[in-house]
C-alpha cells in the first residue's frame, strides 16, 4: 500500500466513522472499486487510532466531566447518583455488546463480511430503517439516559460488526427511535465510540505492525483519519442542530445502488 492510498483511506475511516455512512462499509468497497490490492482488517483497526484521537480532542471537556464525577461517584459509594457520574457508567456498560460481539464474530469479520455486495444491502437497510427513525426524534437528553435505553443503544453498535451498517448509524438510529434529540443522538454516539475504538486499536494494531506494516504508511492514515475525523464530528453536531438525517439516507441509498451496478456490470464483462 502507498501512502497516497493510506492517506484516501484515512479520509474514508474520519468522514464514515462520524457520520452515519459506514467507515467499514466504504473501507471495504473504495479500494474494490480503485481496483487496489485488498488490505488487513488490521489496517482499518489501526485508522481508528486516528478517530480515537478526533473523538478525544473534539470531547475532551466532557470526558474529564465524566471521569471525574465518575470517580467522585465512587468515593461516596454512590457511582449512579449524578448525572454526569451514572452516564459514564452507563456508557461503560453500553460498550460491553460490541465487545462481545467483536469478539465472537472477528473470523467472520475479516472473511465473510468484507463483501461489497453485503455492504450494499446493508448500506440499502440501515438507510431505510434511519429515514425511519429520524421521523421518531423527539426531546431526549443524554444526561438523563436510563440503563434500559443504553443498553438499547449498545446493542446497536454491536450490530456494527457487519460492514455497511455503520456504528454511529446504527447507536444514532436507535438513540432516534428511543426518543432522544438528533443532536444529542450524535453526541452519545460520538462519546460510545471512545472505549470500543480504544479497546479495537489495542487488541489489533499490535498484530499489524508485528507482520511488517510500514510504520510511515500506517502513520499517514492515522493522521489523515484524526483530522477528518475531528472535522466531521464538528460538521454533523452543527448539521443536525438545524437539519435531519435525510442527506444521509439519500447517500446511502446511492452508494448501494452504485455497488450493485458496478457488480452487474463487472459480471456481465465475466460472461
Amino acid at each position: 500500500m502507498s501512502v497516497l492510498q493510506a492517506i484516501v483511506l484515512g479520509v474514508v475511516q474520519g468522514l464514515g466513522e462520524f457520520l452515519p455512512i459506514s467507515s467499514s462499509g466504504h473501507l471495504i468497497v473504495v479500494p474494490w472499486l480503485l481496483g487496489w490490492a485488498e488490505h488487513d482488517l488490521a489496517f482499518d483497526v489501526a485508522l481508528h487510532l486516528g478517530t480515537l484521537a478526533a473523538v478525544v480532542v473534539a470531547f475532551a471537556r466532557d470526558w474529564w466531566q465524566l471521569i471525574t464525577a465518575g470517580l467522585a461517584g465512587l468515593r461516596r459509594g454512590r457511582p449512579l447518583q449524578a448525572a454526569e457520574s451514572r452516564l459514564l457508567w452507563l456508557l461503560a456498560a453500553a460498550t460491553i455488546p460490541g465487545v462481545v460481539a467483536g469478539l465472537l464474530l472477528e473470523k467472520w469479520a475479516e472473511t465473510v463480511f468484507r463483501a461489497p455486495a453485503l455492504v450494499a444491502a446493508t448500506m440499502l437497510g440501515l438507510g431505510a430503517i434511519l429515514w425511519i427513525a429520524d421521523r421518531s426524534s423527539g426531546r431526549g437528553e443524554i444526561l438523563r439516559i436510563s440503563a434500559r435505553d443504553a443498553l438499547l443503544i449498545g446493542l446497536a453498535q454491536a450490530c456494527a460488526i457487519v460492514p455497511g451498517v455503520s456504528r454511529s448509524g446504527a447507536t444514532i438510529t436507535m438513540a432516534l427511535f428511543l426518543g432522544y434529540r438528533r443532536e444529542e443522538a450524535a453526541r452519545f454516539s460520538f462519546l460510545l465510540a471512545m472505549p470500543i475504538t480504544f479497546g479495537a486499536a489495542a487488541y489489533k494494531v499490535p498484530k499489524l505492525f508485528a507482520n511488517g506494516g510500514d510504520p510511515v504508511v500506517i502513520a499517514a492514515g492515522i493522521a489523515a483519519a484524526g483530522v477528518v475525523g475531528f472535522l466531521s464530528i464538528r460538521f454533523l453536531l452543527a448539521f443536525v442542530r438545524a437539519r435531519d438525517y435525510r442527506p444521509f439516507v439519500y447517500y446511502r441509498l446511492a452508494f448501494a445502488a452504485l455497488v450493485w451496478g458496478v457488480l452487474l456490470v463487472r459480471s456481465s464483462l465475466l460472461r
